[in-house]
């Protein structure tokens, strides 16, 4: 196990011994003894997913995933990292959440304090696709003051991932990217090459900067890093459709569909929905961005919700369906406008505009409406539970409690928990 994740980190840099080799190893090892532990399933998954291919591991990485779910033990604080990471690349949205949850959980009730920043981090990166950009950014500054305090190495992925779809400025991003590249790459950590490729082909896709997109996501997809290259693949159709590489981007559809065939979740199949209608015409591409919409509904991916109502609106647009067209641009304007995804944001508001509409502004939409995290944390202080319940409740710290509560009265205009069992129930819903 230690092996093989000193590659996963490795990555493309790995020298003459990779995954492979270590994953041939694994499986004459595991060969001896039969697999009980979580840990022998991980193992075995992951030497599968090395040797055989994706397609081949998913079953076995699932009983993995089901295995560490259900346990309490040390292994959860030794290995979190790998399962969480196994949950993405399989695109299962729900164990990605509770692996997350209960790393973080087990770390504060052990006091694992080396441990907990990474922990915070990976439940950061689940808030920021749930669209809870806040909670995200509360998590990694706690995660930064524990990291300063304890003289442990920053977690900086989640940082930069959140920039990158806040549409952070791109020059101030990418200096950013550059510092932490040569940083993790002085370690070894050739596997922040992909990460970077793929944030950056995140951030110039929703800038509309096509061909920048295009290199980034051709960089990111050079290597199939656990938990990137799966995340890249539908960046890189997207680029190369809207840059005329129609070659490409239908290579790289094939890789998705593969992929998320294999993992048949609603995640996987909402984004491979969006990514094929990319390369459709027709009837046949309005009903897969259909069904993008009707699957990711079912799923926290919100920020992935709002590319498929984006993507959907600049069709129609261009179907010259102008009325259909405001609908789906409306609602994917309002989506990033409420979770600060200004980047994508503002591409929809251009949309909106082209189409003959007009966009909301952020600050009438949200002015007094409840984040989803501060929903949850107001119904549970309007419960009678203390900061430090709700932060368990919600595997956050009492501090960030703190902060939300803050944040709530004064959205509601009150200065108490006591006024809270005032507050009528529908001001607590989420915008």
């Amino acid at each position: 196990m230690e092996a093989l994740g000193a590659t996963i980190y490795a990555g493309r840099l790995h020298g003459a011994v990779g995954s492979y080799e270590v994953a041939v190893a694994s499986r004459n090892a595991l060969s001896v003894r039969p697999a009980l532990r979580p840990t022998d399933l991980l193992l075995d998954g992951l030497a599968t997913r090395f040797t055989d291919g994706y397609v081949t591991a998913v079953a076995p990485l699932r009983d993995a995933l089901d295995a560490f779910a259900g346990t309490g033990d040390k292994d959860i604080l030794n290995w979190f990292w790998l399962p969480w990471l196994v949950a993405g690349d399989l695109w299962d949205d729900l164990k990605w959440h509770e692996l997350a949850s209960q790393a973080v959980r087990l770390c504060r009730e052990s006091g694992a304090l080396a441990r907990l920043p990474l922990a915070l981090g990976y439940r950061a990166v689940v808030h920021l696709y749930a669209g809870e950009f806040a909670a995200a950014s509360a998590l990694m500054e706690e995660g930064e003051v524990i990291s300063t305090a304890t003289g442990g190495a920053a977690v900086n992925y989640p940082r930069m991932l959140l920039a990158a779809w806040r549409g952070i400025d791109p020059t101030e991003l990418l200096d950013a990217f550059r510092a932490d590249l040569e940083d993790v790459t002085a370690r070894g950590e050739a596997r922040s090459i992909g990460g970077v490729g793929y944030m950056n082909a995140v951030l110039h896709n929703a800038l509309g900067r096509y061909d920048v997109a295009l290199d980034a996501a051709r960089e990111a997809c050079k290597y199939d890093d656990l938990g990137i290259y799966s995340f890249a693949l539908p960046e890189l159709v997207e680029a190369a459709s809207r840059s005329g590489e129609q070659d490409e981007a239908a290579a790289a559809l094939h890789r998705v569909r593969e992929r998320t065939d294999a993992a048949g979740t609603d995640w996987a199949l909402g984004v491979q929905a969006w990514s094929r209608a990319l390369l459709s015409d027709g009837r046949a591409a309005e009903s897969l961005y259909r069904e993008a919409i009707e699957r990711l509904e079912q799923t926290r991916i919100t920020v992935h919700l709002g590319r498929a109502h984006l993507l959907y609106g600049e069709w129609l647009r261009r179907a010259a369906r102008r009325n259909d067209a405001r609908h789906q641009l409306r609602t994917a304007h309002d989506l990033f406008s409420q979770v600060g995804a200004a980047a994508y944001a503002e591409r929809a508001r251009r949309e909106l505009l082209a189409a003959g509409g007009s966009a909301h502004s952020r600050s009438d939409r949200t002015r007094g409406l409840l984040t989803n995290q501060e929903s949850q944390i107001a119904r549970l202080a309007r419960d009678g539970l203390s900061n430090p319940e709700i932060g368990a409740e919600l595997y956050i710290s009492r501090h960030t409690v703190d902060w939300h509560l803050r944040k709530v009265f004064a959205k509601l205009e009150i200065t108490s928990r006591k006024e809270l069992g005032h507050v009528p129930l529908s001001r607590l819903e989420s915008a």
